[in-house]
């Protein structure tokens, strides 16, 4: 059946029946033409003002800059700078705290290691000296399952770990077998 249009003799609408089916043709609501109208002018203005003209930075870029910030945070290290926290006896002991809260699940209570080395030894797995200490610790070894603690601890109390493992290293608490390369440093 062919489509059939006709007048409404009172509104004027026109309408539209095809199949037994009647259609009118009103126009749309203002207030939903402005949501509509309002939408599209928000989306092009929103592409351009952070796409084009990066009026403010991307979230990705907002990321990369909070990553930057952290590492620039956490410094650079050296060993002198990880010993001179080594000597001091409250670094030492805030250390411990932080290794028993968090490192001793996997590396055991003296450091005897568990899941991870033992830390009492003279082999290292991934070197013994101060900054490799520290830098293991805030870096972590994700492929071995060790996490990073950088973020989660933040600079101080790294080197506050790093100077309790080191004032534990070659005590050779009964543990775990050696494992890795030995240390023939400090």
């Amino acid at each position: 059946m062919a489509d059939i249009k006709r007048t409404d003799a009172i509104s004027g609408d026109v309408i539209h029946e095809y199949d037994g089916i009647e259609e009118c043709d009103n126009e749309l609501p203002n207030w939903w033409l402005g949501i509509l109208y309002g939408t599209m002018i928000f989306a092009a203005g929103y592409w351009l003002a952070f796409q084009q003209l990066h009026v403010e930075p991307t979230a990705a870029e907002e990321l990369a800059a909070y990553d930057a910030k952290q590492r620039a945070a956490q410094g650079t290290v050296n060993d002198e700078d990880v010993l001179l926290v080594a000597k001091q006896p409250a670094s030492v002991v805030a250390g411990k705290q932080v290794f028993d809260a968090t490192c001793s699940a996997c590396h055991g209570e003296k450091g005897e290691g568990k899941i991870g080395p033992n830390l009492t030894d003279s082999v290292w797995l991934h070197g013994g000296g101060p900054v490799q200490i520290f830098s293991t610790i805030r870096d972590g070894v994700p492929a071995k399952g060790m996490p990073t603690w950088g973020p989660v601890l933040g600079a101080a109390s790294v080197k506050n770990v790093a100077a309790y493992v080191l004032s534990i290293r070659n005590t050779n608490v009964p543990g775990k077998a050696p494992q890795g390369e030995p240390w023939k440093g400090l």
